[in-house]
């Protein structure tokens, strides 16, 4: 394995494989993603059939984001896109950047552990369907590059991500010398001009014809690219017919004007080695559209490439959340991108700007630029921010002459300095740095400026975010009980998951209220909706449950009184809630359901099964509804599980058999640390995985003679080792 990027210069038996892995399957083009060992982002290694500017906008790609290549390693199988309305239906960001004819494989490569993934493309000519011998090919040949970056391993040189990929040519068996220089002939022979560009877009051969018709010596043009060469071929739409050919790998053509008015047009055929080209002249123009009136001098135009990066970009920018997630996206993203070693990104805060977040610098370099006056200009940031034009620093030297008295302590070379701002209100400031002196050109500096004005955007919606986060997590955790009390002969244990998705605030509660020496009640409720008019109702339900509780209601009191105070209330939404009163003197539970779902009873015997509850309606609908009391004899060493649904309702899963895996789950589970227990029902739910619906749950077990006194007299789950609550996760 090579520790650098660019082309392999020795050995490399991990490339090969790559290589060949290509030319057996047919494909175009390949490039090997390697894990990061320690960030949860896929490098890419090795790249072959396209130059390295062309993959720029996937050099990292964070493993969350939804990608062919993450996908693969996430999920461990082969991801497929066969054609590109596919590609836009499923990954519309990578469409974007790639709007090309092209088909797609993404498959993990895996070992004794997830390495990466292994991407290949074809032309879109190929069926749309990959053929199940396609498929073991493919993975066999991931097995294949998994051993060899294990025995590297093994042999004390782990792999490790490259700063740049290697760029690895695909063997295409061309002939000798003699039949060369007979094809050279041939061309010359040919009416109009030939020309060949190498996969890196450079001239590698031009005719005679073609150079007249370029209108320069062929020498001036060999191994240069044309859009650089020839300025009348500088437009970002002919770059993109030469990337059309290179990707999709089917002929291609546009029809450009040499100054000042001979009309040429350009035939590209693509294969594995490079693209040939045709250039033929013609005597008709495209119809010229007309220029404004006044229009101001036109910026020079972006690359091609520069364009789709920067749609790439846009595109992910949509898509973050909270200010941590801009954070992510520019370091792994933004910094590759424009080839930057450094990130700092600020937000404009009382004042001064805070650093949010940082790549490539040490923490006592940050903390000394952390806090800066906002509205100074004594530094580049603050004057970048007061008069909103961006600042760029090719070398220390320009820098220190129009800020002499702003520190160097960070070792960089070269700065970019982009006012983060939107109608006219300053975000933050966003700087990328250099290790090594970097002249940033006019194409550079046009994209870096639009970037920053969508970042800008991104970084506001994501403080919005995590402020409301904040405080619905705050309101949540207030409306939640903090701890359970102490009750003799009972061991309590309770869980509460949000949802995954969104920041709203989830309707799901739970409680456990003291009724005495000997006597308690439990219960669990879920409110209609995930908004702050659900957070607030579950107060309500909360405060009137236990009022009720407290003068001695029986359950089905309980319930009926809670549903007429909704009911007065009329807040527009429902509640479900199960009550259990829980006498321990006399060994007996009572329950009343409003629509909730049955808790589950696990006897002694680890026999477990759905108490049969008959629910009434739900809180808020009839006021005159009444609630049916079921009693249970609350006999040593059993168990009562309560839960809300989304603990059990899953997209496309019948209820039934939902809760009847629970209580075979419970059936199961030690009942030596309730925590544990706990752990073992929520399973599939667990806090890694991804839950549309919030989730509350509360085991409660009735001790065994030998511990009815355990924990008596004692507050809370930090004193007594029989009570236990685990608190809410930090989403929302």
């Amino acid at each position: 394995m090579t520790s650098t990027g660019g082309p392999a210069t020795g050995p490399d038996p991990v490339g090969a494989a790559v290589a060949e892995t290509v030319r057996r399957t047919g494909a175009t083009i390949g490039a090997l993603y390697l894990r990061a060992p320690d960030e949860d982002v896929l490098c890419l290694e090795v790249l072959c059939g396209v130059p390295n500017d062309l993959a720029a906008p996937w050099a990292r790609v964070p493993v969350a984001s939804p990608a062919p290549v993450t996908d693969a390693l996430r999920e461990d199988r082969l991801v497929w896109v066969g054609t590109h309305d596919e590609m836009v239906q499923t990954y519309p960001r990578t469409a974007m950047a790639l709007p090309y004819p092209c088909a797609l494989a993404a498959a993990p490569v895996t070992g004794v552990r997830p390495w990466g993934t292994l991407l290949l493309m074809w032309p879109a000519v190929r069926p749309p369907r990959m053929s199940p011998r396609e498929q073991s090919n493919i993975a066999a040949n991931c097995r294949r590059v998994a051993r060899l970056l294990e025995e590297a391993a093994a042999s004390g040189q782990p792999p490790a991500p490259c700063e740049q990929p290697r760029v690895l040519p695909v063997e295409t068996g061309r002939r000798t010398a003699g039949p060369a220089l007979a094809a050279a002939d041939f061309a010359e022979r040919l009416p109009g001009g030939s020309c060949a560009l190498d996969l890196e877009g450079r001239i590698a051969f031009l005719s005679t014809g073609g150079a007249e018709l370029l209108g320069r010596d062929a020498a001036h043009l060999l191994g240069t690219q044309p859009w650089q060469s020839l300025p009348w071929l500088d437009d970002p739409t002919y770059e993109d017919r030469y990337r059309a050919a290179l990707i999709s790998r089917e002929p291609v053509s546009f029809t450009a004007c040499r100054p000042p008015d001979q009309w040429l047009d350009f035939h590209l055929y693509p294969d594995a080695s490079g693209i040939s080209i045709r250039i033929v002249p013609t005597g008709s123009a495209p119809p010229p559209s007309p220029a404004p009136r006044g229009s101001p001098p036109a910026a020079p135009p972006a690359r091609a490439g520069q364009l789709y990066q920067l749609m790439h970009l846009a595109a992910a920018l949509t898509e973050v959340v909270g200010v941590q997630d801009v954070v992510d996206l520019a370091a792994d993203q933004i910094m590759p991108a424009f080839g930057a070693q450094g990130l700092v990104l600020s937000t404009a805060d009382a004042g001064r700007l805070r650093i949010t977040g940082h790549r490539g610098y040490p923490g006592h370099v940050v903390e000394r630029l952390d806090g800066l006056p906002l509205d100074t200009d004594f530094t580049p940031a603050g004057q970048a921010l007061s008069s909103g034009i961006p600042s760029f620093f090719a070398n220390p030297q320009e820098m220190q002459r129009l800020y002499p008295e702003a520190p160097l302590v960070s070792g960089k070379q070269a700065w970019a300095f982009l006012p983060l701002i939107i109608s006219g209100r300053p975000v933050g400031c966003c700087v990328l740095s250099y290790e090594r002196p970097h002249t940033f050109s006019a194409e550079e500096r046009a994209v870096m400026t639009s970037l920053a004005g969508l970042v800008a955007q991104a970084l506001d919606r994501a403080h919005l975010y995590d402020t409301k986060h904040q405080l619905a997590h705050g309101l949540q955790q207030a409306l939640l009980p903090h701890t359970l009390p102490d009750v003799a002969g009972l061991n309590v244990a309770a869980r509460y998951l949000p949802a995954t998705r969104g920041m709203d605030i989830g309707g799901d509660f739970y409680d456990v209220i003291r009724l005495g020496d000997t006597a308690a009640a439990a219960v669990i409720g879920d409110v209609q909706g995930h908004n702050v008019a659900a957070a607030a109702l579950m107060g309500q339900v909360r405060t009137g449950v236990h009022a009720h509780a407290h003068v001695g209601a029986s359950p089905d009191d309980v319930l009926s009184r809670t549903n007429r105070l909704l009911a007065d209330l009329d807040p527009g939404l429902f509640t479900s809630c199960l009550y259990v009163h829980l006498d321990l003197a006399r060994r007996r539970a009572r329950l009343a359901s409003a629509g909730h779902p049955p808790p589950l009873l696990r006897l002694p015997d680890r026999r477990t099964a759905p108490v049969d509850v008959v629910p009434g309606p739900l809180l808020g609908i009839d006021p005159g509804a009444s609630y049916p009391v079921t009693e249970i004899p609350l006999v040593p060493g059993l168990l009562l599980a309560l839960y809300t649904d989304g603990l059990v309702e899953t997209p496309g899963a019948d209820l039934d058999d939902s809760i009847a895996e629970l209580a075979h789950r419970l059936a199961d589970a030690d009942d030596h640390d309730l925590d544990l227990l706990i752990d073992s029902l929520i399973g599939p739910a667990g806090p890694t995985r991804q839950r549309t619906d919030d989730i509350a749950l509360l085991v409660l077990q009735a001790a065994t003679a030998g511990d009815l006194t355990a924990g008596a007299g004692r507050v809370g789950p930090a004193h007594s080792p029989c009570v236990r609550i685990s608190q809410p996760g930090p989403g929302i």
